[in-house]
């Protein structure tokens, strides 16, 4: 199972909690391979080369396969074309937090900062063009602020560049932001999703916060390359499935904010096409070039 991105990330994590439920039903080492680089274009390309027998699969994400098609004006692969999609497996909500360090305790707070000191406020994200960096554009198009982007390697480098105070802001998926949520090393001021979320009850929306509209999710799914044999993707979509009823999974999932999801593989790859088609005037606006 291919991560295309750093350990560290939602993508990783989500990826390996699967792997190990599928080693399980299987008996047979899963084996998640972190092959970051490129916003994702490196690990998903290597995906859709690789042998149609369904012992290579990827792990994609919006970014990966809503925001590349139209970030990259020679993507090394067709997100439609040249893949299997399996099952949609998560949607990870988003989250805006900030350094303990900023004296900011909600968005109302930071966008009075960021409207009296313009650009002054810096901003990580797994890469430009990457799903964070997307989300936070989206944000300054609807509230008319302007922050600083600061692009990584991966979602996981940001989010230590911010704990260690580097940075002083970030809205990226949860699943990689509720330990550090937990243990007080960062402060969710708000949230992504249309309503607020039971695992942060007292944390408002962005769009309740005073930025109207505002909504992103970042989601995670697995594919395989696009000639495996329809048994075999119907295997690999039961399995995922039913990992993801499983009791401990949920839980886990639950505890992060992540909605489990485990749709049929004609529905996601649905969900790409109209994924591909929301993010492309967000891309546009963003301006950003491929690292």
């Amino acid at each position: 199972m291919i991560a295309p991105f750093p350990p560290g990330g939602s993508t990783d994590l989500i990826a390996r909690l699967i792997g190990q439920k599928l080693t399980e039903a299987w008996g047979q080492q899963v084996v998640v391979e972190n092959r970051g680089g490129a916003g994702g274009t490196i690990g998903v390309e290597l995906a859709a080369r690789a042998p149609a027998d369904g012992y290579t699969i990827v792990m994609g994400h919006i970014g990966t396969f809503g925001a590349n098609p139209t970030l990259y004006p020679k993507l090394p692969y067709d997100a439609v074309r040249d893949f299997a999609p399996i099952t949609l497996l998560a949607m990870v909500p988003n989250a805006m937090v900030v350094h303990p360090a900023l004296p900011v305790r909600s968005v109302k707070e930071l966008l009075a900062v960021a409207r009296a000191k313009p650009g002054e406020i810096l901003y990580g994200s797994g890469g430009s063009g990457s799903a964070a960096h997307l989300a936070m554009v989206y944000f300054e198009l609807l509230a008319k602020v302007k922050l600083t982007h600061i692009p990584y390697k991966g979602t996981g480098p940001a989010i230590y560049d911010l704990i260690a105070g580097q940075t002083s802001t970030m809205i990226t998926g949860m699943a990689a932001l509720m330990p550090h949520i937990k243990a007080a090393k960062l402060r969710a001021i708000a949230v992504g999703t249309a309503k607020r979320l039971p695992v942060l009850p007292e944390v408002p929306t962005i769009a309740e916060a005073g930025v109207t509209g505002y909504e992103a999710t970042q989601w995670y799914g697995i594919l395989a390359p696009a000639a495996t044999p329809r048994d075999v993707v119907a295997k690999l979509n039961a399995e995922m499935v039913k990992a993801l009823r499983a009791a401990d999974v949920k839980e886990r999932l639950a505890g992060d904010g992540v909605i489990p999801v485990g749709n049929s593989p004609e529905e996601f790859g649905a969900h790409i096409k109209a994924e591909i088609a929301r993010w492309a005037p967000v891309v546009k606006a963003s301006g950003a070039r491929p690292e």
